[in-house]
């Protein structure tokens, strides 16, 4: 991938279980679609979805806070919302700065 940009779809994912599994495209899009929807279905409920060597999505509350309109410079409340967060795992971590990863070794923070 170098230093182009690139962007992982539904679509590659699909194809990615369609070379490596003995199932149709479409099977391998369903499964897709699947999974995405029950990652979406926890985090609509609030559930902590955790996906080892990956990392956790998890629903945070933000509170209504003061804003500031960048257009006119009016001070505005922005109102209260839930996020999802996303925190990556330690091997994930350790992959994406180019340390070796060992799944044996002591997890520690970058």
């Amino acid at each position: 991938m170098g230093n182009k940009k690139y962007c992982l779809t539904k679509a590659d994912l699909a194809d990615a279980i369609y070379a490596t599994m003995p199932v149709d495209k479409q099977k391998a899009s369903q499964v897709v679609e699947d999974y995405i929807e029950l990652i979406k279905e926890a985090l609509e409920q609030e559930h902590k979805v955790m996906l080892s060597g990956f990392g956790s999505y998890e629903v945070k509350y933000k509170p209504p806070r003061r804003g500031r309109n960048p257009q006119t410079g009016d001070s505005i409340i922005l109102r209260a919302r839930r996020v999802v967060k996303f925190k990556p795992s330690q091997l994930l971590r350790k992959a994406i700065n180019g340390h070796a990863i060992d799944e044996n070794a002591e997890d520690f923070d970058l």
